[in-house]
């Protein structure tokens, strides 16, 4: 009986991840480079409080704007965040190994699945390692499920994330990336 009941606790707390829904914090990508438009993500503060309160202190201190798509694997994801090497037009090459002036975040993992549109943040080997950069999925990738914290949902916009330039290096590395040009929360 007590399972029963927190089964059901489980799927009422569960984010509401809709098509067109958005309560809110929403990070709003303008996104410039080869295809340009908007991508609106619904940051998921019941799941990942510490990550999404980390991204929008960088997002509204502007450490997102001028941000380069570093990583885009077709059929996968395309990550993007890296405020300490990613700015475009400066010295990229380290782009993916950086962070921010902010600290690490310890992992919040949920069970909430990297389906289409799924919002996850990179970190290294270390759970515990995430920062400033994230990722949007193409499609979905379930043996991400329980490694990665995931931070939000695409709303509105996939059609711009899935037009972003695609990586033709080993690792999905971009030549001439794509560019979070501004980046501003709504809440």
């Amino acid at each position: 009986m007590l399972r029963k009941a927190l089964a059901a606790l489980l799927m009422t707390a569960a984010p509401a991840f809709a098509e067109g829904d958005g309560p809110g914090p929403n990070l709003v990508i303008a996104v410039e480079g080869s295809t340009t438009g908007e991508i609106v993500i619904d940051l998921a503060a019941d799941i990942a409080p510490k990550h999404v309160v980390q991204i929008v202190a960088l997002a509204k201190s502007g450490a997102y704007d001028g941000v380069v798509f570093h990583r885009v694997i077709d059929g996968f994801m395309a990550q993007t965040g890296d405020v300490q090497y990613g700015k475009k037009g400066g010295d990229t090459a380290m782009a993916g190994m950086g962070g921010s002036d902010l600290p690490n975040l310890p992992a919040e993992f949920s069970d909430v699945g990297f389906d289409r549109g799924i919002v996850g943040m990179a970190r290294s080997q270390d759970p515990d390692s995430a920062n400033s950069q994230f990722f949007i999925m193409f499609a979905p990738g379930d043996f991400l499920n329980g490694q990665y914290t995931v931070v939000g949902k695409v709303i509105s916009g996939m059609e711009v994330v899935d037009a972003i330039k695609k990586g033709d290096g080993g690792n999905g590395e971009v030549t001439d990336p794509d560019v979070m040009a501004k980046v501003t929360v709504q809440e």
